[in-house]
């Protein structure tokens, strides 16, 4: 009897062109350095002798197969990727790539960057066009209002600022 696994949903294949540098160096580190330190370990660990009771043997496969597994879900993710690099027809709405800045009810504020599912990193501000926030400022315009649905309760944001271009002195 198999397992069955229901399939992940379907993510959307838009990314900045920083976003796919990064996956794009992340193979590059997998494939040319940490596989071959792996493999190098794996292979130490197999000449020692009994395989079945050798935990080093056992963990250095283990580790290879998730290296494997990722290089593989990269390399299928890269394939069917869509790089998005320039400034949408309306800049004055929020679309793929944009810097937003929302304040909450409270008087709160907070910095996003719409991005794709593959790049998202809250430590950074980025969130993906998928998520509950994302899908609810994707078109939204300067100044609108919307209401978020948390698991503590709704909250309500006003979009203060929109931009396309981020750097360390300029934020939306």
């Amino acid at each position: 009897m198999g397992r069955y696994r229901q399939p992940n949903p379907v993510s959307s294949k838009y990314i900045t062109y920083e976003g796919k540098q990064r996956l794009t160096e992340e193979v590059d580190k997998l494939w040319k350095k940490k596989r071959p330190e792996v493999t190098k370990a794996l292979a130490a660990a197999a000449a020692e002798g009994d395989r079945s009771e050798n935990a080093e043997y056992i963990y250095r496969k283990k580790e290879l197969r998730e290296i494997d597994a990722r290089l593989r879900y990269l390399r299928r993710r890269l394939d069917g990727i869509v790089v998005v690099d320039r400034v949408p027809d309306d800049p004055d709405r929020v679309f793929f790539g944009a810097w937003v800045r929302l304040e909450d009810s409270r008087g709160n504020e907070f910095v996003y960057r719409v991005v794709g599912p593959d790049e998202f990193d809250p430590s950074l501000g980025y969130i993906s066009m998928d998520s509950p926030m994302g899908r609810a400022l994707i078109g939204k315009s300067l100044h609108d209002e919307f209401t978020l649905s948390l698991p503590d309760g709704d909250a309500d944001y006003v979009i203060t600022g929109i931009s396309y271009k981020h750097a360390d002195n300029q934020t939306p």
